[in-house]
């Protein structure tokens, strides 16, 4: 996250006792086998960020928000 600030991607201020907050709840999953596995199968081809994040919503089954219009075409990444 802080990297997205930096590149004023995201803005916010990661001092802020709330956003510190909120981030220290974030659930980080790890690129294991199955992830790396499931990027390899995906129905389509991008960013390779963008197929590892595609793959972990695949692996751990939990919706994507992007707006990223190649993973919205997406037949197999559960999309919230």
């Amino acid at each position: 996250m802080a990297k997205l600030v930096q590149l004023d991607r995201v803005r916010m201020d990661l001092e802020d006792r709330e956003v510190a907050g909120v981030l220290a709840r974030l659930h980080v999953w790890p690129i294991d086998l199955a992830v790396a596995i499931a990027s390899t199968r995906l129905d389509f081809r991008g960013d390779p960020a963008d197929e590892l994040i595609a793959a972990t919503s695949i692996v751990h089954r939990v919706p994507l928000v992007t707006r990223d219009r190649v993973i919205r075409g997406s037949q197999i990444v559960p999309l919230a």
